[in-house]
């Protein structure tokens, strides 16, 4: 299931069934095919725009309901499909196209903690991750448990990416690696929020 908003050519780079669905909308669209079909594999792909602003709803409301679903949002702090505007995880200080002097925090409140928030509300039987392309053994291994966690019949499931997006960041290489790995990662700790099991470490 794929969001309009972050995937719109996604049905080009990955070899399954697809459904596009209106931005913000796949958490819903994807919980109904897998609700008339509880063998089927739900995963709903999506940008932090999408999951956490228009489709936040849809996204608590599964959580909490512990849907046998996976979700996976990428997460590169602005809306990268339209320009580059200001998205729920821009952080503090952060320029964009509708933040031209950096997001003011005690005006628009801090960065959206996703995994945080599903973690926080959902059953002690789902899977929730952080992970990030900088790491992307890390980050496979994260969406395989999700998966796995799905599979068994477990409840719901849910990977942040944390990624890139230089054309809107407006950087080079190195400050690209850069803004991800010592700006972000202030914000946003990589690592397992809640698992089945014992808590992987960050970093392993």
């Amino acid at each position: 299931m794929l969001d309009i908003g972050c995937s719109l050519l996604g049905w080009d780079l990955f070899n399954v069934d697809t459904v596009q669905t209106h931005h913000g909308r796949t958490v819903p669209v994807i919980t109904g095919i897998k609700r008339a079909n509880a063998d089927f594999i739900g995963i709903a792909y999506m940008g932090d725009g999408g999951g956490y602003a228009i489709g936040s709803q849809h996204l608590v409301n599964a959580a909490s309901r512990n849907e046998r679903i996976t979700v996976l949002l990428v997460n590169n702090t602005q809306y990268g499909m339209t320009g580059g505007q200001m998205a729920p995880t821009t952080m503090p200080d952060q320029k964009t196209e509708t933040s031209p002097y950096g997001r003011d925090a005690e005006i628009t409140g801090s960065p959206t903690q996703g995994p945080e928030m599903v973690a926080a509300i959902s059953s002690d039987t789902a899977y929730v991750a952080r992970g990030t392309v900088a790491n992307p053994k890390q980050l496979k291994k994260y969406i395989k448990k999700a998966l796995e966690n799905q599979m068994a019949g477990n409840g719901f499931s849910f990977v942040e990416a944390l990624a890139l997006c230089p054309t809107n960041w407006r950087t080079n290489a190195v400050d690209t690696w850069k803004f991800l790995e010592e700006d972000m990662y202030k914000y946003f700790k990589v690592g397992e929020l809640k698992v089945p099991g014992p808590r992987e470490r960050e970093g392993e």
